[in-house]
């Protein structure tokens, strides 16, 4: 069974934050990011972070759910401490780049106000 280890939702969608879906990409963002930032991401309440990011966990986002295949080597201090982690929709086994986080799983083509991001155990 999973056990959720992080819940947060959707409270703001940059001006560009839709566009970045359509090249298999998301940004999260806490609330509060500088607005230069915040325009290119899904800003959201950040709530505790109890464990970190690992392969074999799984995301989701809205009703769809996601596996986590590779993990950066800064994306859990950036989600720590800013809610800031960038989302591939691409199955890497290796992260492309510190601060991303890859998803095995169809790229969201929206997202909205209110949508919940979860993180879960498996």
């Amino acid at each position: 069974m999973s056990k959720t280890i992080y819940q947060s939702q959707i409270n703001s969608i940059g001006e560009f934050a839709q566009e970045a879906l359509a090249d298999g990409m998301l940004i999260l963002f806490k609330d509060g990011a500088p607005s230069d930032l915040a325009d290119y991401c899904f800003v959201h309440s950040h709530d505790d972070f109890q464990l970190e990011l690992q392969v074999g966990q799984a995301l989701q986002l809205g009703n769809q759910s996601y596996l986590i295949t590779s993990v950066g080597e800064v994306a859990n201090a950036n989600f720590r401490e800013l809610g800031h982690i960038t989302l591939k929709f691409d199955g890497n086994c290796e992260a492309e780049l510190p601060g991303t986080v890859h998803l095995e799983g169809q790229c969201p083509t929206q997202l909205s106000v209110g949508d919940e991001i979860k993180i879960l155990n498996r």
